[in-house]
């Protein structure tokens, strides 16, 4: 079966907030790409992170298993370096098969408080 979605998406809005207050790794702040694969093949994902003030890092590698789905918190991405937390920064995710991503981020940077809030990616082609 041919996969759902795209090969390129783009998330221009990434800040990992920081800091974080409550107990690790539930209520950490992050920033989450969530990946669909409905294909037969795995997803051999390359993400390249982009910021305002630096060259683009990358690409950070990642797999999603065929029909599956995986959630990849931006902040565990660390070779070919860790991402910039509290910076500005964007992203694009390339696939060699369909893929369908959504953003999501979790804020804690207020005792007491968690703030959760996802958007789709934008699937732009070549």
């Amino acid at each position: 079966m041919a996969g759902l979605g795209g090969r390129v998406w783009v998330v221009p809005g990434g800040r990992i907030p920081f800091p974080s207050h409550g107990e690790e790794p539930e209520f950490t702040g992050f920033d989450q790409l969530s990946v669909l694969n409905t294909g037969d093949e795995p997803a051999h994902l390359k993400i390249t992170v982009y910021y305002q003030d630096r060259e683009p890092v990358g690409p950070y590698p990642v797999t999603v298993g065929a029909r599956r789905i995986r959630h990849v918190r931006l902040n565990d991405l660390v070779d070919p370096e860790a991402i910039m937390l509290a910076r500005p920064f964007g992203c694009v995710v390339r696939s060699p098969v369909p893929v369908v991503v959504q953003f999501l981020r979790q804020d804690t940077r207020l005792p007491g408080s968690v703030g959760l809030t996802g958007t789709m990616a934008f699937p732009a082609e070549p």
